[in-house]
């Protein structure tokens, strides 16, 4: 299939898959044009490289935990590659909605604070 088709069945752009392929984290073959020409398997693949996006992983993470990808469907088998890699993801959040907290209280502390002396 042509990428825009792709794009167009995996809610990818065009870019994002151009962008895939940069990565090497897709593979194309070209016809005798130049086009880009994707299996079906492709479908498959990009929406993997988006769900490993989506958890907040990057490219060069996704494609060392893409071997470990394959299935048949979008949702990814749990070895463990990925699991050890989706905890350290989890507690980077962890820390980072810890630090966010700390700056709210902090920010909320001031606007209380200077409120409360523009009452007086």
């Amino acid at each position: 299939m042509r990428i825009g088709e792709l794009a167009r069945r995996s809610g990818a752009t065009t870019r994002a898959l151009r962008y895939y392929e940069e990565q090497g984290l897709l593979a194309s073959e070209r016809t005798g044009n130049g086009y880009r020409d994707y299996s079906e398997a492709s479908l498959l693949r990009v929406r993997q490289i988006r769900a490993l996006l989506d958890a907040g992983f990057n490219s060069q993470t996704v494609a060392q935990l893409l071997p470990c990808a394959n299935g048949s469907r979008p949702q990814l088998e749990l070895c463990p590659d990925i699991v050890a890699a989706m905890q350290t993801t989890l507690r980077r959040i962890e820390s980072n909605l810890e630090t966010l907290g700390n700056h709210h209280a902090a920010v909320s502390s001031f606007l209380e604070d200077r409120s409360s002396s523009d009452s007086a």
